[in-house]
This record gives C-alpha cells, structure tokens and sequence, in this order.
C-alpha cells in the first residue's frame, strides 16, 4: 500500500478533480504489475497496472493480489468501472486503503467485488490513504472546496501600510512558493480592497504551471474594469448583488443579499465544482474565514526582518496546529491546520 501511495502522486496536478490513486499487482510477495493515474479523462489506474503486467506474467494475473489506494469505481464516467476491469481479470484478492465517498461509488465498487466473489480487505493505510486525497475527501464530504489561507507579515505583524502604497513584504523565493500554491488550487480569492488597491493579476507565473481560476468579491460592482483581475487572460468569476452580462472569461456570479456571503461563496464553489480555494485577500477577508472556521490550512510567511511602525494588522488564527515551518532566507515560512477540520 505504500507503493500505491508513492505511484499515486506521481498525478498530482494533472488528474483533478478526479483524486490521486496508485495500483500494485502481486503474485507471492512479487510485484508483477504497477500503475497510477495519470492524466484526467485517461485511464484509471487499476487499468494502468493491469496493462503494466509482462506478456510473460499475464497468466499470473488471476492469481494475484491487486492493491488500490482508493476504493475501484463502480461507475461509468470518462472510463469503464475499474471494479468490472478487476472481476473480469478473474483477481479474487483486492486490498483497498480507503472507501470512496463520492456518491457515484462509496461503496459499490467494494460491494460489487464482494458480490463476484472476491476477498476485499479495507481499510489499510486508511488515514495516509485519506490524507493524500483530502481535497477531494472535504469538497464531497463537507460539500464545499478545501480551504487554504495564505499570507505574509512583518516582523512585528503588520500584513500592509495604511494608504494606498503595496508593502512587499516576502523574497523572490518566497514568492515562487506562493505561485507552486496557486498551481496546487483549482481557484484563488480576494476582496475588494485587496483587487483595487494591489491590483494583482492572480496568475501563475512564477512555477510554469496552469493558474487557478481567479475569484473577486465585489458585491456591488465598484471595481474598475481596467484592473488586471478583468483582463480575461484566465477565468474569472466576480461574486456580486447585480447580475452582469458574462464575456468568454468572465463570469458574474449574482449572491443573495439575505444569505451570509462565505456560505453563498463556498456553496458556488461546490456547485462549479471548484474542489479547493486559495484565499489571499486581506486581513478582513482573511479573518472572516478563520472566525467561521471555514478553512483546513494555512501558510504564513513571516520577514524576520522587516518592521512596519504602523499598518494593517494579519490575521488572527485560531484553533490551529502547527504542522511544519521552514525557513527560505529571511523569511520563516509556517504550515498550520485547522484542528477542528480534520478528515
């Protein structure tokens, strides 16, 4: 099972919003075949393992132990149920890491196995097995996108100056930090105040990988059209009272006025199918998530060296874990979890 957890992520980036699995193929204590998947809309990898087997081992396959990180599908989506793949092989012993809990399978892969006659044991490595997965595991568990929280502070805790000037506040290194988690998130948010006084582009232009999709809070439609947010170079979505006429990139998502704003924000995301969030707008924004408790990580980039005598406060986390800090140049870069969002 470790080994399916070692091929699994050898997808990351590149298989959302379908999660990462890997696939061992073993005939006594041999491994005769070995796959993950790939690439969304392309094979499975129970699949991918399957036809990794030699010529010479295909004989073996029905005596086999095939081992499968995630709970085999049941389903017909882009590809065959892998779970018909298996039965078909004639495999009678299937070890699986975690069940899964998206609608169309929790369950039934296992349950159809079972009902073919073959032994299904689940459950090992369930917590590494859910771990790896645990944007897909929030988005259809919690019915809302995986959140994380980013941001960066002084040495004294100031995240900006008062006024109009932008405070830059982590290095170079940092910063293409910042860019690997706009690649890891389907989408990235701002408020308001964030879009028209730093005017960010939100691309990702630091790691050489494909941006999120960029969404502003702009409830009444005061920002500028001019700002690098509406350049329509990615998709973009505005959450807004007033329904505006849609471009190709650009979507205006009306909100109901009566609702609370996150809930309306984060019950869209999962309506669009947006299964994680990168939240970098400002302290307001920012703090609006943590006293709602509406967020599973966060990462903070402190400059140790920097002191600002006067402006914008960071953020105040609660509930939260330190799980690893590390430091690039002058800049101590802290992992935190949200205790109360554990999967």
């Amino acid at each position: 099972m470790l080994r399916c957890l070692q091929l699994a992520k050898l997808g990351k980036g590149n298989v959302a919003p379908n999660p990462m699995v890997g696939s061992v193929l073993v005939y006594e204590d041999r491994i005769i075949g070995e796959g993950y998947h790939q690439q969304y809309g392309e094979a499975h990898a129970e699949v991918n393992c399957i036809n990794s087997v030699a010529k010479a081992a295909v004989h073996l396959i029905a005596q086999s132990t095939i081992y499968v990180s995630l709970e085999p599908c049941a389903h017909f989506g882009k590809t065959p149920p892998c779970s018909d793949l298996i039965i078909k092989h004639g495999i009678k012993k299937v070890v699986v890491g975690c069940t899964d809990s998206f609608k169309q399978v929790d369950g039934k892969g296992i349950a159809k196995l079972r009902l073919s006659g073959a032994d299904v044991t689940v459950g090992v490595l369930e917590n590494e097995c859910r771990e790896l997965n645990k944007i897909f595991f929030t988005f259809h568990e919690k019915k809302r996108p995986f959140i994380v929280l980013k941001w960066a502070a002084t040495a004294n805790g100031m995240i900006g100056v008062n006024g109009d000037d932008r405070l830059l506040i982590s290095n170079d290194i940092s910063n293409r930090l910042g860019h690997q988690l706009r690649h890891q998130n389907a989408a990235i948010l701002v408020g308001t105040n964030t879009a028209l006084l730093d005017n960010p582009s939100l691309t990702n232009r630091l790691w050489h990988c494909k941006s999120p999709i960029r969404l502003v809070i702009d409830k009444n439609l005061k920002l500028p059209t001019h700002l690098q947010i509406f350049n329509q170079v990615e998709r973009t979505i505005v959450f807004n009272y007033f329904k505006q006429k849609d471009n190709e990139n650009l979507t205006y998502y009306k909100l109901n006025k009566e609702a609370d704003l996150l809930d309306e924000i984060l019950a869209a995301c999962y309506q669009l199918n947006i299964q994680s969030l990168l939240v970098e707008g400002g302290s307001k924004t920012l703090q609006s998530f943590i006293d709602k408790h509406l967020w599973d990580e966060a990462v903070v980039i402190a400059n140790t060296s920097l002191i600002v005598n006067a402006g914008v406060v960071a953020p105040i986390l609660t509930h939260h874990k330190k799980a690893k800090q590390t430091v690039l140049l002058n800049d101590t870069i802290t992992f935190f979890t949200n205790q109360n969002n554990s999967n």
